[in-house]
This record gives structure tokens, sequence and C-alpha cells, in this order.
């Protein structure tokens, strides 16, 4: 069981930065591959960013690439979401979300996942 708690959204300017950030339970936490998904209103959820569980390999979809970093420390039990150049079309409700390692299941894809968090609300101005 991991239990996933976003925070660090917020109203920003368009051209800001902010900094997500998701605190994971357990001690498996090493073993999860951990994934960034966002929902606008009326939208459905999609990928943002996802990283394997050793931290080796990241993954990001095309309206982040060169704009938003996803890390992880496993001794901290932790992964961020670092998002600059921000643009309106980036405000959504984003979530974190963890995938076992060994489960079924493509990184960009939310069905793959096995647990979510509450989300966390980022709201760009332009």
């Amino acid at each position: 069981q991991v239990q996933l708690v976003e925070s660090g959204g917020r109203l920003v300017q368009a051209g800001g930065s902010l900094r997500l950030s998701c605190a994971a339970s357990g001690r498996m936490f090493r073993n999860f591959d951990m994934g960034w998904f966002r929902q606008a209103p009326g939208k459905d959820r999609e990928f943002v960013a996802a990283i394997t569980s050793d931290g080796n390999s990241v993954y990001y979809a095309d309206s982040g690439k060169g704009r938003f970093t996803i890390s992880r420390d496993n001794a901290k039990n932790a992964v961020e979401l670092q998002m600059t150049s921000l643009k309106p079309e980036d405000t959504a409700v984003y979530y974190c979300a963890a995938k076992w390692q060994l489960s079924q299941g493509v990184l960009t894809t939310s069905a793959g996942y096995n647990y979510w968090g509450q989300g966390t609300q980022v709201t760009v101005s332009s």
C-alpha cells in the first residue's frame, strides 16, 4: 500500500515557475515507478511526466518537454515536478501516481498506475 500526498500547487502568472512535490508513505517506494498526470476542467486526465523506480529513465509529454523536470529521492520517499515557463493551458489539477515496477502497463498511460494522490491545483493566469 502506498499513500501519496501532493503539494505545491497555487496561482501563478504565465511565465512563472512552480515545484510540485509528492510525498509517499511506505517502505517500498523505491520499487515504484512514479508519474505526474493532470486534469483540466472538462478534459480527460493526461500524462505529464514519469520516472522509473531507479530514477534512470524519465518521460515527458510533448506539452512539457523542455519546461518540466521530474525527479525523485528514494531516500526521502519523494518525487517532484519542476515546472517553468508556465502557460495558461497548464492550468489543471495535478496528480501524483505510483506504479509497481513489475506490473503491466506503460508509464505514459494512467491505466498502468496502482495508486493516486488527491491532486493539487495549479492555476496559471495570463
